[in-house]
């Protein structure tokens, strides 16, 4: 069911959300927040209210009041929550699409798919929600302990902070609001500045269902007042979204709250001789230049076996070249614009000083750059060394795979890796041997199942999202132990 042109015409100003009641500010006023189209970097397409420092912490205090409510409810009406949100967004799947492609620059085929994880997302929540893994057991465990027995099961941790990125406005709020409601948890989100829209969408669906009210704030924010979010210490878990650099200092500022941190990557695909290449180069083609590289999951650096790697190469040229870029809402074109033209400028600025062959690309267009292919990269450079989070990626070649597998590990991220190889040996070395969250055989790094374990070793991150995995951490054990129970 198509959604009629006035429901995806862009509001004049959306409002934010505190203790499930919206809130507008003054259009004219200092308390709304500018959304810049990502085409041209410049025009304006809307305005989405902020909060205040003092509305922040309100905010705060009001959720903090809702933790026993949260606590108390029972799991059957915290599924029909979540499958409420669920039915709501796929009804309004067209307008939360178009909303998300004009903030993030993102082609409309894309943020169909975003809003559609979202569904599932919220979906596998309320199927998270009834399937309580307490654990009963015998303690008897040496004479001294003679007759004991437990039962060990999780309590919500309370109140959770959320921080969202832009790159997946939709889907990442997702993948801390759905666990959050089914672990029993209130919360407070700020979304990120440059892609407000959705967020504000999503506290109007909230606000529609039976979760209660005080239960949930969203609320962008001036960078000066987002310190509340991960420093009150009435908070009891920040769960954080977005760069490395960014997230471990919230951490080292976060008190003795607990912290889940998702952060970048330079995610790296290997290529093995006997790969399926026709695969392997549609896949990484799309996990190269997907949202113009802006995942943190996204394929930056490639290596493949010297037996196949100039067929690779010029076959990777060939079908990079086809990729159409331009107006987001043809769903014919695959690449948009990155978040704003610093970001652009910064991508060309990487790959002219990385000292590499520039196979493909290599120019800017505004905020657009192109799919830009980079052969033998200089290893120390910030191509090679950090996260780009842009349409590029390195090419590079190897002979023997236990090598490749070092030069994966020679990063300082470790989020995800993809194996392409027909060899099971080397399917489990790689396994065992990647230093990596995710290891994806005959896939791009860039894959990613939205019930998966997902999360980051070194610079990459703290703790696992994946839902059932994020309410793990949004809740904690308690043991109820016994002595002698049942005799009689």
């Amino acid at each position: 069911k198509m959604a009629t042109t006035a429901a995806l015409r862009l509001k004049d100003l959306y409002p934010m959300h505190i203790g499930g009641k919206p809130i507008s500010g003054n259009l004219r006023g200092s308390d709304v927040l500018p959304v810049i189209s990502k085409t041209d970097g410049k025009s304006v397409l809307t305005h989405v209210t902020m909060a205040s420092r003092d509305q922040i912490s309100q905010a705060i205090q009001t959720g903090l009041e809702s933790e026993e409510e949260m606590k108390a409810m029972p799991s059957f009406q915290k599924k029909e929550i979540l499958l409420d949100i669920a039915t709501q967004l796929k009804k309004r799947e067209d307008e939360f699409a178009h909303a998300i492609a004009l903030e993030a620059g993102k082609p409309i085929k894309d943020a169909k798919v975003e809003v559609a994880r979202a569904v599932d997302v919220m979906t596998i929540s309320a199927e998270e929600a009834v399937r309580d893994r307490g654990l009963y057991e015998r303690m008897d465990i040496s004479a001294r302990n003679k007759g004991y027995t437990g039962i060990t099961a999780r309590f919500p941790v309370g109140l959770v902070s959320m921080i969202v990125p832009f790159n997946f406005p939709l889907n990442l709020a997702a993948h801390k609001i759905g666990p959050a409601i089914a672990a029993g948890c209130p919360f407070v989100m700020k979304p990120a500045d440059r892609t407000p829209i959705s967020a504000s969408l999503l506290g109007e669906v909230l606000a529609s269902t039976s979760l209660p009210k005080k239960a949930f704030s969203i609320m962008p924010c001036k960078l000066d007042d987002a310190s509340l979010f991960s420093e009150d210490e009435r908070i009891k878990l920040l769960s954080f979204t977005g760069s490395a650099q960014v997230g471990w200092k919230l951490k080292s500022n976060a008190g003795k709250k607990k912290v889940t941190l998702e952060l970048g990557g330079n995610a790296a695909c290997i290529v093995d001789e006997g790969a399926d290449l026709e695969t392997a180069l549609d896949r990484i083609v799309f996990g190269a230049f997907y949202q113009s590289g802006q995942s943190c999951i996204s394929v930056q650096r490639l290596l493949v076996h010297d037996k196949i790697y100039d067929q690779f190469k010029t076959k990777l040229i060939e079908k990079s070249k086809a990729l159409k870029r331009g107006d987001l809402m043809d769903a014919a074109t695959f690449m948009g614009p990155l978040i704003s033209e610093n970001d652009a400028k910064r991508c060309q600025k990487w790959v002219d000083e990385s000292k590499g062959k520039i196979l493909l690309g290599g120019k800017r267009d505004g905020t657009f750059y192109d799919a830009t292919i980079v052969e033998s990269a200089d290893a120390k450079s910030d191509l090679m060394r950090n996260e780009v989070f842009g349409p590029v990626c390195t090419l590079d070649r190897f002979s023997d795979f236990k090598d490749a597998i070092k030069m994966v590990n020679d990063s300082a991220y470790g989020l995800q890796a993809g194996v392409f190889t027909p060899n099971l040996d080397r399917s489990f070395y790689a396994f065992n041997h990647l230093h990596v969250g995710g290891v994806i055989i005959n896939d791009i790094p860039s894959a990613r199942v939205d019930s998966q374990a997902y999360g980051g070793v070194k610079d990459s991150g703290l703790g696992r999202e994946g839902i059932r995995y994020a309410i793990e951490d949004m809740t904690e054990p308690k043991v109820m132990i016994f002595k002698n129970a049942g005799l009689i």
